[in-house]
């Protein structure tokens, strides 16, 4: 483990405002506390307007001028969905002294190993009556924090790492953490196996605990808090907190996932946190590739090459990730009727989600269109899908029988010396050759040089044309033996097996 004191490194801080301070009409509580008397937690629904950046900025201090950029693009991993510059956020109210938030992240393996270059978590008050100021440490991990390795830890000492200090009333500050890209010390990440890393921030001391938070959560109105999303929790597994022990009757204590948590204890949205990192290594970046519902992990111009939608570098293959996304055209069987509906809303209403971009005004939901089958045949108008079931070939939506003329069968075509051409009937009628039927092929499976369609009778064993007493006779003498002409089914010895087959080929 690799721990950087504060007073060994140069930092510098930026505070970056939209605005002095939050007006009252952009503040609004949506939800006092809900008491979760069984986990201690109380978490606040509170929206922010111009959330602040506080830029923690460390190293940097008399290195040569010039950076470590190189060619390689970076990637911003996140669970949650929030906008890190103000919106709404559950403030996790009741989060003591020494607990920690985390997450874990899995990127591609040819990320590895990587540059982590940035980390960002949002904390706030809400309806504070006081200023806070909380000391807290931010600390890095080569895979999950329960398993991996702690690779770094840095923390506030209120001088060159700062302190989180928020004014009075419902405030927040998105804290961010990077190592000066002039400094050749940056924070370096090997794959342990897993592929993943992790960030967390952790609560060294509040501005007022008050007293054991397992009895009694530190005070909203004087302390601030880490926040997660308002959307719904979507990655429990990637998601961890490292809780104090409160015994048999709190949360469970040490690194536990969310998923791991009783629903009593665990919060409802994904931690407010994010990751930006650069791969050492400029080899292409891969990211999830969705074709379809289908989800793969590839290079970008692979993906598209393929016809894919690349969902972004250092993405990874979900439940949900090829889901489409946003409103789409939901398309209803029983009225015929369309609305635009977000896929999971169509699937709950019972429609039929159509592809992602579409909308109702331009989307066709049952197309219906002609139909080419392999006899020549056409039939429609069927969907696609019918027609793909009868083995045709669709030929566009709207066309008919009346307008499309559907080619004619082919198939293997036997010349009188053996040769096999695919062709039409017609054309197999006036070249001189049998034509075998519709779909047959020139397969030669038994490597002779003569299409298996195209060979004489397997009982003919002189080559004479005909099936006879003469090939019998042949096939009499070789009676018991292996192999040879007389073995005409080809299982190694001439037997009832062969007989067989000459009397069903018998022509006299």
């Amino acid at each position: 483990m690799t721990t950087r004191h504060a007073s060994l490194v140069f930092a510098s801080l930026v505070l970056g405002f939209c605005s002095s301070s939050l007006a009252a009409t952009d503040r609004q509580v949506m939800l006092d506390e809900m008491a979760i008397s069984a986990g201690r937690q109380f978490p606040v629904w509170s929206a922010y307007r111009d959330l602040p950046t506080m830029r923690v900025v460390v190293g940097g201090a008399n290195q040569s001028e010039g950076s470590l950029a190189g060619s390689c693009p970076t990637a911003v991993v996140a669970h949650t969905d929030a906008n890190f510059t103000g919106g709404s956020f559950i403030v996790q109210a009741g989060f003591a002294e020494l607990e920690s938030a985390a997450c874990s992240y899995v990127v591609p393996a040819a990320s590895f190993p990587l540059r982590l270059d940035l980390t960002e978590m949002i904390f706030a008050t809400s309806a504070a009556t006081v200023q806070t100021t909380t000391k807290w440490s931010i600390m890095v991990w080569e895979g999950t924090p329960a398993t991996g390795n702690l690779k770094y830890t840095f923390s506030s000492d209120g001088k060159i790492i700062p302190h989180i200090v928020l004014p009075p009333g419902t405030t927040g500050v998105n804290v961010q953490f990077l190592i000066d890209p002039t400094d050749p010390d940056q924070m370096y990440l090997n794959d342990i196996g897993n592929h993943t890393f992790s960030i967390g921030y952790r609560i060294d001391d509040h501005n007022n605990q008050t007293q054991n938070p397992c009895y009694v959560a530190p005070p909203t109105a004087s302390n601030a808090f880490p926040t997660t999303d308002t959307s719904g929790l979507a990655q429990p597994s990637q998601n961890w907190i490292n809780a104090v022990n409160c015994g048999a009757l709190g949360c469970p204590s040490g690194w536990k996932t969310f998923a791991q948590w009783p629903t009593a204890c665990r919060p409802t949205g994904d931690w407010v946190m994010r990751a930006t990192y650069t791969p050492v290594n400029c080899a292409a970046l891969q990211g999830a590739c969705c074709i379809g519902t289908n989800c793969a992990i590839a290079t970008q111009a692979d993906c598209l090459a393929a016809g894919g939608a690349y969902r972004g570098d250092g993405s990874i293959c979900t439940a949900s990730i090829c889901l489409p996304q946003g409103n789409n055209a939901c398309c209803f069987a029983a009225t015929g009727g369309c609305v635009n509906l977000s896929y999971q809303s169509c699937l709950g209403a019972g429609g039929s989600p159509g592809p992602e971009g579409s909308a109702c005004g331009t989307y066709v939901c049952f197309p219906t269109g002609a139909c080419c089958l392999s006899s020549g045949a056409c039939v429609g108008p069927i969907s696609p899908t019918n027609c793909a079931a009868q083995g045709g070939n669709y030929q566009g939506l709207g066309t008919s029988c009346a307008s499309v003329s559907c080619p004619a069968p082919q198939g293997a075509a036997c010349f009188p010396n053996g040769f096999c051409l695919i062709m039409t009937q017609a054309d197999a009628v006036a070249s001189g050759a049998t034509w075998a039927g519709a779909g047959t092929t020139c397969a030669d499976s038994d490597g002779d040089g003569t299409a298996d369609i195209c060979g004489g009778s397997p009982g003919d064993i002189n080559n004479d044309g005909s099936v006879n007493g003469l090939d019998l006779a042949i096939l009499l003498s070789a009676w018991g033996l292996t192999g040879g002409s007389a073995d005409v089914n080809g299982d190694g010895i001439v037997n009832g097996g062969d007989l067989a087959v000459i009397l069903s080929d018998w022509t006299g």
